[in-house]
């Protein structure tokens, strides 16, 4: 990777997993230092949890139900923050990359740990905003459907059937609107967070479907089938042996993890991808951004 031009979208999945190869030990040891934690503890709750032993996690949430919120949310907030770590550590891989620079560990935490709280504050705003389109979306959907049933059955199923068509769209396209604000937030100086959504939505303006492609290309094929794989032989070796099953989630566990780099590097490709089609982005902007001269 020796300069900075426009991609297809094959062409960002192939340069994709060829830095998620060349870099494999690196996003290996990143992964371990900053998502160990969370996946532990999700991994404990699986296993002390899972299988039979659900009506006891009912049972424990009703007896002590603000504590377990809490835990709950504490669980949350930890695994947001560690992927967002993973994910700022992983532009800052492929930026050294284009720089011709060999990536180190120590830089790419630092990185991310210096922009957690902005990534986070941005984080939780995006899902708040989809989340309110999802609930004003879903009350107008049901709206629909009940005043449909004044003019039949076949009409209220019309009416739900565009409604819910209609809120998955707009939730795909403002969450395709706002794709890259992480990129934003680590590579740019803003004079305030919330300036990453505005960036984020000029940047993606005529490009949303192709983010939309790359990022369900990207978790079709490093997310949804290796997890389809994993769990059809986690039913096949349970109907056999239900005492493998800790070893079982902890093997998800590590495939997650094994994973998680590859969405965050389409990602990055991609925002690299914009603003050379937008800024005639360079190297040398690259480099002043970075804080490298």
């Amino acid at each position: 990777m020796s300069n900075l031009r426009p991609m297809q979208l094959g062409e960002i999945l192939d340069a994709t997993f060829s830095i998620y190869r060349r870099h494999f030990a690196l996003f290996m040891r990143m992964g371990l230092v900053v998502v160990w934690l969370p996946a532990a503890a999700w991994v404990y709750f699986q296993v002390r949890f899972g299988g039979t032993r659900g009506p006891e996690l009912f049972a424990a949430f009703d007896e002590h139900t603000l504590r377990s919120v809490l835990i709950l949310l504490a669980l949350l907030l930890a695994s947001s923050a560690a992927g967002l770590l993973l994910k700022a550590g992983t532009i800052q891989v492929i930026s050294e990359s284009y720089l011709g620079r060999e990536p180190r560990l120590a830089p790419a935490l630092q990185l991310g740990a210096a922009k957690i709280l902005p990534l986070l504050l941005i984080a939780i705003s995006k899902w708040l905003v989809l989340i309110i389109i999802y609930v004003v979306g879903a009350v107008g959907v049901v709206v629909a459907v009940v005043i449909g049933r004044l003019g039949g059955t076949g009409i209220a199923v019309l009416l739900g059937t565009v409604g819910g068509v209609g809120v998955c769209w707009l939730l795909a396209f403002v969450a395709c609107g706002y794709g890259v604000t992480t990129p934003v937030v680590v590579l740019e100086g803003l004079s305030s967070s919330f300036d990453a959504f505005a960036r984020s939505w000029d940047l993606t303006r005529g490009f949303r479907l192709k983010l939309f492609g790359v990022v369900v290309v990207t978790w079709l094929i490093a997310q949804f089938l290796p997890q389809l794989v994993v769990g059809t032989m986690s039913i096949v070796i349970l109907g056999a042996s239900p005492a493998l099953q800790p070893f079982l989630v902890v093997l998800t566990s590590l495939l997650s993890i094994l994973l998680a780099p590859v969405m965050p590097c389409a990602l990055t490709l991609l925002y690299y991808d914009l603003r050379v089609r937008r800024e005639a982005f360079d190297l040398q902007m690259l480099s002043q951004e970075l804080g490298i001269t």
